[in-house]
């Protein structure tokens, strides 16, 4: 049975990479196959009614909760102009010098990233930095692949991850703080040689091409100033109270929500600007809702007693567990995690994810240090991603070119993550 769970699960990951279904229904489709395969009852104690469907749907509800706030502040950070004054400052100070400028919408993307994920914080960066990166003649792919870079920087820092993490893998939030800690030299190398080895090798190119910049009218902000200096301190708050004093996830995203309030917006005009960012973070943050929602289900179905009992003599005759052996034979699959592949972490790669720690194969922290290096190169190298599109497009180029520039750094990046996950837990 093992086998043909396996068969279903291949073609669940050709149904996400043809289009054929969107990745929510997909795993959802794929979990309840995965029950029935299980020998999951209809209804009752580990069924498909209620434990894969109804205790899985809300099972990731803390993540989801994260996943709001870091778009509601995100939302925050554009209408007040936080992130707009940022990158300008940024830009400023580099004056007419490519890497210079491109460095700093490097940090500033990174800051970002550490808020929100996906197109939003592409957004944030974007708007502003690529055509100053473009404009003091920055490749537009190297631009592209600069915000891309920076919130991958970010990533390990951003706090709804931590929470999905700690819930998907259920392991306390301290532990994948220690595991983002120890993998954010990496990204960050990676991401500064990316600037700096592009921005030599490919030379300048001063050649203004964004029609949807050129066209795009200037924003309330851009009319009324920047934002005041210290509100650019918004995005650090929820990041100094969560890594620095170990408060909650919640309440220090809530933090940064209520400073970033307060610190740019009239006490008379707050409510109104509360409630109409709330709901424009409700907008942003809908489609990873609902994938967050699929990702709880399926977990739950490769939990099943019968589906771990089908699984386990596979996956394990098939893991490595000498450490070196780890390292090469995933450091080789970094590719899977790319075109919503089957090592994706936010698809069927949570469900293997699931499987490796319910069968026992490796320990919860190794599994998580796999998951994150994959998300790493994932988050800026796969062209199904909505920030690497929005960032390419954006930039006047494919998101086939932008990952063939970033690849090689991300994938470093990963290899690098493997390496610290075998040192520590294997």
């Amino acid at each position: 049975m093992g086998v043909v769970i396996l068969v279903v699960m291949a073609a669940g990951v050709a149904a996400m990479l043809t289009r054929r279904l969107p990745t929510a229904f997909a795993l959802v489709l794929l979990a309840v196959a995965i029950a029935f395969l299980a020998g999951a009852p209809l209804t009752g104690k580990d069924s498909v009614l209620d434990t894969v469907v109804q205790e899985g749907a809300p099972a990731l509800a803390a993540t989801m909760v994260a996943i709001i706030l870091g778009s509601w502040l995100g939302r925050l950070l554009d209408e007040t102009g936080i992130a707009g004054t940022l990158v300008r400052k940024i830009v400023e100070f580099g004056g007419d010098r490519p890497t210079v400028v491109a460095l700093g919408v490097l940090a500033v993307s990174a800051l970002v990233g550490t808020v929100t994920g996906s197109a939003p914080a592409a957004m944030l960066a974007g708007i502003v930095g690529i055509p100053a990166m473009v404009a003091v003649g920055v490749p537009k792919v190297t631009a592209a692949g600069t915000v891309l870079m920076g919130i991958a920087v970010g990533v390990p820092f951003e706090l709804p991850v931590w929470q999905f993490f700690s819930t998907a893998l259920d392991l306390p939030v301290s532990t994948v703080r220690a595991f983002m800690v120890k993998l954010f030299p990496f990204a960050l190398v990676a991401a500064v040689a990316y600037v700096v080895i592009e921005n030599r090798r490919r030379g300048t190119e001063h050649a203004w091409s964004l029609k949807s910049v050129a066209s795009r009218p200037t924003s309330r902000r851009e009319r009324l100033g920047d934002a005041p200096w210290y509100a650019l301190l918004a995005p650090v708050v929820p990041l100094v109270l969560a890594l620095g004093f170990e408060v909650a996830i919640i309440p220090s995203l809530l933090a940064g929500v209520l400073y970033a309030l307060v610190t740019t917006t009239r006490p008379g005009a707050m409510n109104k600007r509360l409630l109409r960012t709330l709901y424009g973070g409700f907008e942003v943050a809908a489609p990873p809702l609902v994938l967050f929602v699929a990702i709880g289900v399926l977990l739950a179905a490769v939990r099943l007693p019968g589906a771990v009992e089908a699984l386990e003599p596979l996956v394990e005759a098939v893991s490595p567990h000498h450490p070196v052996l780890f390292v090469l034979v995933f450091t080789l699959l970094v590719p899977l995690c790319l075109y919503r592949g089957p090592l994706n972490v936010f698809g069927l790669g949570a469900g293997i994810a699931g499987v490796l720690i319910a069968a026992g194969v490796y320990p919860a922290a190794a599994v998580l240090g796999m998951a994150t290096s994959y998300n790493q190169v994932f988050g800026v190298a796969d062209p199904t991603s909505t920030q690497t599109v929005w960032a390419a497009q954006y930039a006047g180029v494919s998101p086939q070119q932008v990952m063939l520039r970033t690849l090689p750094y991300v994938w470093i990046v990963a290899c690098g993550g493997l390496s610290v996950t075998a040192a520590l837990y294997l």
